[in-house]
């Protein structure tokens, strides 16, 4: 299975859990298996359509999936896959 590592801020959606287990083959899948199990986070990463808001980013492994297949990149059974929310805020 592969791991996703859920950020601090989204911690308090998912159990507070550091990372979750998923069998999706691709990032959107792994994605929404996250969100189908903890509803509460599903605002917080997807917008109405359904497509992963703009600015989370997604990486695999060190890779952003934009650099790679975007939400279809495959993943495997020993895949890390790492949700990181845009951080804004904060005086110039």
């Amino acid at each position: 299975m592969a791991r996703v590592i859920i950020p601090t801020p989204l911690r308090k959606f998912t159990q507070n859990l550091s990372s979750i287990e998923t069998n999706g083959g691709t990032v959107i899948e792994a994605i929404t298996s996250i969100a189908d199990k903890h509803p509460e986070v599903r605002p917080h990463l997807f917008e109405e359509n359904g497509n992963i808001r703009g600015f989370v980013r997604i990486y695999v492994g060190d890779e952003d999936i934009n650099a790679l297949e975007n939400e279809q990149t495959i993943i495997g059974q020993d895949t890390v896959v790492s949700i990181v929310p845009a951080i804004a805020g904060g005086k110039q």
